[in-house]
């Protein structure tokens, strides 16, 4: 079984921007000594308890810390963004980390409407030109443009569509994209989905073959009742946010004092549901059910914590606990 990791750099409740996106690079250590594939980076504007704002920044330092894990944007807000300059980017990348380099396209807005306005003059059109954007940034990679995208690195970055709908499987499967599910941000069946995308495949590249990753929310800790706590402080997080509470995530002991009302409550399980939360056993026995119903090929593991040592341990005991099974 293949596990990666996405990271959003979330800021904890005393920590700095700063610490936040060091926890990122300490988290990527990990990953490339337990044996993760990849370690992606999402984009997200104005949301004042991300730091991650420019995964194309970040991947260059993650890179210049890891020898082996490929590393990747989770995922490139394409609508925002010139393809040609998408291109140049990842190929310095490739050109510097060789054979490690993931480019993760999506069309989300990352933010508020504000950010959106700053970033593009006009998003939703773009949005509705994504198909042309694609095509031109498989060119720019697959060196089928006229214009070169320099420089062009020895082995070029990896194509990867995201997304949380049918729709997104099938524009992957229609443009030859290897294609990331987000369970852990639908509603909807993520076997379906990724069985839609395998029926409907077509090769850009001879030999090529579909790939399939399913990203999925897990807290792992040495018992259940100590991944249940750490827990806490993401839900209550999620639930703060929804009330218009701009703080960053709480430790355990502020997410257990704070008060529900009984529709947050309901909110608050339909949530935990999603996710997979236990010790070790239980999270890779989850995880081995979840691949033979999917199919996937590979999960990519978000974890949000208040303590980012809690982070890094949840991943080491995912890890382990998949070597030894």
């Amino acid at each position: 079984m293949k596990l990666s990791i996405l990271d959003q750099a979330p800021i904890s409740r005393g920590q700095t921007p700063g610490e936040a996106l060091e926890a990122s690079r300490r988290l990527a250590k990990v990953g490339d000594e337990h044996g993760y594939t990849r370690f992606w980076v999402a984009e997200h504007h104005a949301l004042p308890n991300l730091a991650s704002s420019a995964p194309e920044v970040m991947l260059g330092y993650i890179g210049a810390h890891t020898d082996r894990i490929r590393i990747g944007s989770g995922a490139v807000l394409l609508p925002y963004y010139k393809p040609y300059k998408v291109a140049e980017n990842f190929n310095m990348l490739a050109t510097l980390f060789r054979d490690r380099v993931d480019i993760g396209i999506g069309r989300a807005p990352g933010g508020p409407a504000e950010a959106s306005e700053a970033l593009s003059d006009g998003f939703l059109q773009q949005v509705f030109k994504m198909p042309d954007l694609v095509d031109e940034l498989i060119g720019y990679v697959d060196k089928a443009a006229t214009l070169a995208a320099n420089p062009l690195p020895p082995i070029e970055p990896a194509l990867w569509m995201l997304g949380t709908s049918r729709k997104s499987a099938a524009f992957a499967a229609e443009k030859g994209l290897s294609y990331c599910f987000g369970q852990f941000m639908s509603e909807e069946d993520g076997k379906d989905i990724l069985e839609h995308y395998r029926e409907n495949f077509i090769a850009r590249k001879k030999g090529q073959a579909p790939q399939t990753i399913m990203g999925i929310s897990v807290i792992c800790a040495e018992t259940t009742e100590a991944a249940h706590d750490i827990a806490s402080s993401w839900l209550i997080w999620q639930v703060r946010q929804s009330r218009g509470e701009a703080r960053g995530i709480p430790s355990i002991e502020e997410a257990k004092a704070l008060e529900l009302s009984e529709e947050e409550e309901g909110k608050l399980k339909a949530m935990r549901d999603k996710m997979i939360i236990g010790n070790p056993e239980e999270v890779v026995d989850a995880l081995t059910r979840l691949q033979k119903a999917t199919g996937v090929d590979e999960f990519m593991i978000i974890t949000i914590t208040f303590s980012p040592e809690d982070k890094r341990d949840s991943y080491r005991y995912i890890a382990e606990a998949l070597d030894e099974k």
